[in-house]
């Protein structure tokens, strides 16, 4: 008789191959594991429901997407937008530079990529290719990858999710996503700098100076949005749950009450957005905790350090060894899947070697946002294609000094713990 476990991996494997849902696919491997064990099937269902029982942070997902989705249909993103470019936008390759300050804006509101790349990336898009200034396939390049700060300013789903999967603090982890955060921001502005003396880009139409507070004025009860969720959270008033909420709250109010801008049809369309994305991370995290569960019970976790503490690694080989698979991994594989069927195998021979949880889990993060832009599974490469109708091949191609510029980022975090840990360090975290 086959291993059970060898035929749940494959059948995962084969489903996700034919197109199924990873999330459905783990279901499915799940339960012909139990039966193949002779185990009740029943224990499925009572892990999933206990996991999310004690999963409460979970419930920041749904209400930072639906966040999200109200900026997008109300006036935010344009105003947002505008006051990047009052700030930026007189540079050479000056809409590149609003395309990254606008999403490193937005990211300290959505926390998630995908948000960032359909909200800001339409609007950015349009202005670049507008009168030929850039080349569609830049623009859909330099979208992609500016999105990919999204999920590292806080607030952050993927960090929610790691949180789930780690028992580490949201609150620390969205502390530590600040600084690296900023720091891709720089890179990708340098990187764009470069490329627009190479290319010749022009320098774009400005915002004159004497517009720049009245520009400010428009735009800032949006820009207080990430004050009021980080002052909430680490002045110790909401948890990151409840700041979620406000997000979703706050970002409603003003969009209706203030801006005026949102109908009850664009709200209905809203709303229903939401729930098709809560519902596909839903599952994708119900597979994930019913897989863990086999995982657990055939010591996958305790195999696996064993196998590390055989190899001798130390702590610096083995994080340069995660990130290697992880951006292999990253490259077929999904941002959440990786951190909801991966992650939970690396954690404990992470702490075996001493390595910092919350340093970790940026690094992780990092990694599953890098994977998002590489080729062949890149879901915002699918995104600006789509946006753009420009061909994948010709994306990439002007994609790779940023994705270059990602990974130097990505070493700087992995080899600098202290950077990283710097603020969490001042609002009370002692590891």
């Amino acid at each position: 008789m086959p291993d059970p476990f060898v035929v749940s991996v494959v059948l995962i494997v084969a489903l996700a191959i034919m197109g199924q849902s990873i999330g459905i696919a783990m279901l499915v491997g799940s339960f012909v594991y139990l039966l193949l064990k002779g185990l009740d099937p029943s224990i499925a269902a009572e892990t999933l429901l206990q996991g999310l029982f004690n999963g409460y942070t979970l419930l920041a997902v749904p209400l930072f997407i639906l966040a999200a989705d109200i900026m997008n249909i109300g006036s935010l993103a344009d105003r947002l937008l505008r006051f990047a470019q009052a700030l930026v936008g007189r540079f050479r390759g000056g809409l590149g530079h609003v395309n990254v300050v606008s999403s490193l804006i937005f990211s300290g509101m959505s926390g998630s990529a995908v948000a960032d790349a359909v909200g800001m990336g339409k609007v950015i898009i349009t202005m670049m290719t507008r009168d030929g200034k850039y080349t569609p396939s830049y623009a859909a390049a330099i979208t992609a990858a500016t999105a990919t700060i999204g999920p590292i300013i806080p607030p952050s789903i993927p960090m929610v999710l790691y949180a789930l999967v780690s028992g580490q603090s949201v609150g620390y982890l969205f502390a530590a996503g600040i600084l690296p955060g900023l720091l891709m921001a720089f890179l990708m502005g340098v990187t764009n700098a470069v490329m627009a003396r190479r290319r010749g880009f022009p320098t774009d139409d400005s915002v004159p100076i004497s517009e720049l507070p009245q520009t400010t004025l428009k735009a800032f009860p949006a820009l207080m949005l990430p004050v009021i969720l980080l002052g909430g959270i680490y002045g110790g008033i909401m948890t990151p749950t409840e700041a979620a909420a406000v997000a979703a709250a706050y970002a409603l109010v003003i969009s209706v009450v203030l801006y005026r801008s949102v109908s009850l049809p664009g709200l209905y369309a809203a709303l229903l957005g939401s729930a098709r994305s809560t519902a596909t991370i839903g599952i994708l995290i119900a597979g994930a905790l019913a897989f863990n569960y086999v995982v657990t019970r055939e010591n996958i976790p305790e195999a696996m350090a064993g196998v590390l503490a055989g190899m001798d690694l130390s702590p610096t080989g083995f994080l340069i060894a995660v990130n290697l698979l992880i951006l292999l991994i990253g490259c077929v594989l999904e941002g959440g899947a990786v951190l909801l069927i991966v992650v939970p195998i690396l954690i404990p021979s992470a702490e075996a070697l001493g390595i910092d949880l919350v340093h970790f889990g940026v690094i992780i993060v990092v990694n599953a946002m890098i994977g998002l832009i590489t080729p062949p599974y890149g879901l915002l490469l699918f995104i600006v294609a789509s946006i753009t109708r420009q061909p994948l091949t010709a994306i990439i191609r002007d994609l790779a000094p940023f994705i270059a510029i990602l990974i130097l980022a990505l070493a700087i975090i992995t080899f600098m713990p202290d950077f990283v840990l710097f603020i969490p360090r001042l609002l009370g975290y002692t590891g």
